[in-house]
């Protein structure tokens, strides 16, 4: 069996507050977590917090939009909650009673999907209270990668859907509905709930803790490297590796297969083997970048620098492209336009360096790559 370092305590916490009702704060408009990529979140969800909402009484729904990225996330939402529904007969024939029809088929080409809701005549908010009222418990439905919900329109009719469904399931006559939406980009996790025309306005956002001591601690104790690791120094590596744990398990795993190493060596070893790793992965990562035509890199550039403030087609915005492209690229004669500026946007879409939402609003599919910029300190295509 996998051994899994567990946060019991804070899941617990969590699963307290998100179950909690106040009359007086929007917590039951949901809760969205933000934590970057590949630091334990989606660990947490599973193995953590979603046992703990469970022994609390409630029935949990898990849907992961990062998870296949060539399925539209209205379509992963909603299957979610029909693949549920499925377990339910006596939700299946209320369903079918309601709308006229004799037969229904949760799985197959007799109950047909759409956009936006589970069958002609049902809406996500008509099948959630349906299963409700069936199973008596709140319902917890848990969003991972919510954020790209919103770059598509089935995805952002999904969200309204469910925004019906909880305000339905909130009320008196059911047991309640809980959105839990996390995200790997605080900012962009936030264009689901600053607006006013957005599905889920104001509901709490908040900076998910990243793994710390505690983990590494649990870390050092079970490598099963035949050498003591000392937490302090592997914690130091840690924060190097933006608190990624995959990064200590490359390392040890390495280390593992390393036929011939001494004992007295091991330790020494993990170490560099774990700086080798942070190094391995910031290298790939410039290389990508520095793959890009100098016109992608000037774009990728200005928008790392320009965060949530980027306007991609206003004319100071094509000033600083053209800054850009005189230092990457200065013998090149293309000049920056609002044509070749959305080739070059679509694609670092394309190569996933690039995430843009419906509304045409964009950002870093990776904060951790303009972070890797700045560390570096210089120009995207500066000679190493």
């Amino acid at each position: 069996m996998t051994k899994l370092f567990k946060r019991t305590d804070l899941a617990n916490e969590v699963a307290d507050k998100i179950l909690f009702t106040s009359p007086t704060s929007a917590s039951s408009s949901g809760l969205f977590l933000a934590a970057p990529r590949r630091t334990g979140k989606s660990t947490f969800l599973r193995e953590d917090l979603r046992p703990q909402l469970e022994a609390k009484g409630a029935l949990v729904l898990y849907v992961d939009l990062w998870e296949n990225r060539q399925t539209d996330p209205g379509d992963a939402i909603v299957n979610a909650i029909r693949a549920e529904l499925a377990k339910h007969d006596g939700v299946i024939k209320r369903l079918a009673k309601s709308t006229g029809l004799e037969k229904v088929s949760i799985a197959g080409t007799s109950f047909a999907l759409d956009k936006l809701g589970l069958a002609q005549g049902i809406s996500l908010s008509a099948a959630l209270s349906a299963l409700s009222d069936d199973v008596q418990t709140p319902i917890v439905l848990v969003i991972d990668e919510a954020q790209h919900a919103i770059t598509t329109d089935g995805g952002t009719h999904a969200l309204f859907s469910l925004k019906a469904a909880r305000d339905e399931l909130n009320s008196t006559r059911h047991k309640g509905l809980r959105v839990v939406a996390t995200g790997s980009n605080q900012d962009k996790l936030a264009m689901l709930r600053n607006s006013k025309d957005q599905a889920f306005f104001g509901a709490p956002l908040v900076r998910f803790p990243s793994l710390g001591r505690e983990y590494v601690k649990w870390f050092c104790a079970h490598a099963d490297l035949g050498a003591t690791l000392e937490p302090e120094v592997v914690f130091e590596l840690f924060s190097k590796a933006s608190f990624r744990p995959e990064i200590l398990g490359a390392a040890a795993d390495t280390l593992r297969f390393a036929f011939g190493v001494e004992k007295n060596d091991i330790e020494s070893r993990f170490y560099e083997e774990v700086q080798l790793e942070i190094n391995s992965t910031n290298k790939e990562a410039m290389r990508v970048i520095h793959s890009l035509t100098p016109l992608q890199s000037a774009v990728f550039q200005v928008l790392a620098t320009a965060g949530t403030d980027y306007a991609p087609f206003e004319g100071k915005t094509m000033e600083l492209y053209q800054s850009a492209m005189s230092s990457i690229s200065p013998k090149s004669d293309v000049a920056p336009d609002l044509s070749n500026v959305q080739q070059a946007l679509a694609a670092l879409q394309e190569k996933g360096l690039v995430w843009k939402a419906a509304r045409g609003v964009y950002a870093l599919e990776d904060t951790s790559l303009g972070e890797l910029l700045v560390s570096n300190g210089r120009s995207l295509r500066s000679a190493a």
